[in-house]
């Protein structure tokens, strides 16, 4: 399992990682909330569990949190942090920590919160892995099953976030229509501040190496210059990218 670990202390961090690899977890760090972000957000395969200091640099973990739970409501936290106050663990566990620990904490109880925290989304992962799959949307050589959370294409097996999902859905569900990043900001991450123009192009970014045989030269996604992005389900060579103008009802 891939466990990010959000921690400015490096004395900390280096141990939390050494004792997570130590138990066969692939591990990532983050010093500061915007890193750890973009970790989350590009990591693939997909972080299993985010484990998270609350006082950290540039944004609160209670900040990330709140980013993290929009991005994916099922993805387990674990928050550590040197508040003991019955009303400090309250505010983390509103903003959606799964499980609180303070420092100092005990290693052996530390690694097994994790492990129960883990073994509940492998179970996750495996109740998605026998849904239907009924809702499966193709095109080109890409296979997109919706109910697994999977994209295929060729012999490679992507795993989908929540939000490459939502967005996929929503590029599908408009083929053709020329959208903007504030109508995307809008429909998709219905105008989450902690969104931006950068962050929803990096989202396109990993979109496209899962779909396009070469993505600097995408076929279906499609870059309008000054506007934002255009899905095309059967591209036509002959169509140029320039010629496409935004629909009226985006921004």
């Amino acid at each position: 399992m891939r466990i990010l670990v959000v921690e400015d202390e490096d004395a900390i961090a280096r141990g939390l990682r050494f004792n997570f690899e130590r138990e066969g977890h692939q591990v990532d760090v983050a010093g500061n909330g915007p890193t750890a972000l973009e970790i989350y957000e590009s990591a693939q395969p997909p972080i299993d569990l985010v484990v998270l200091d609350l006082m950290l640099p540039q944004m609160s973990g209670y900040e990330i949190c709140r980013t993290l739970r929009r991005l994916d409501a099922e993805i387990p936290i674990m928050a550590l942090s040197a508040r003991t106050l019955p009303e400090d663990k309250v505010q983390a566990f509103d903003v959606g920590v799964d499980q609180y620990m303070t420092k100092p904490f005990s290693l052996p109880e530390l690694l097994s919160r994790v492990n129960n925290l883990l073994n509940r989304r492998r179970r996750a992962l495996e109740r998605r892995a026998v849904r239907p799959t009924e809702d499966v949307v193709r095109f080109s050589d890409v296979a997109v099953d919706f109910g697994r959370f999977e994209l295929r294409r060729n012999n490679e097996v992507h795993a989908l976030t929540t939000r490459e999902q939502e967005l996929l859905r929503y590029f599908l569900e408009h083929d053709g229509v020329v959208l903007s990043r504030t109508r995307l900001q809008s429909d998709v991450w219905k105008d989450s501040a902690e969104i931006s123009s950068r962050s929803i192009d990096n989202f396109v970014m990993r979109l496209r190496r899962m779909i396009e045989q070469d993505p600097s030269s995408p076929r279906h996604l499609l870059s309008i210059r000054g506007t934002g992005y255009r899905f095309v389900l059967e591209p036509n060579h002959n169509s140029p990218d320039d010629a496409v103008e935004p629909d009226a009802t985006q921004s």
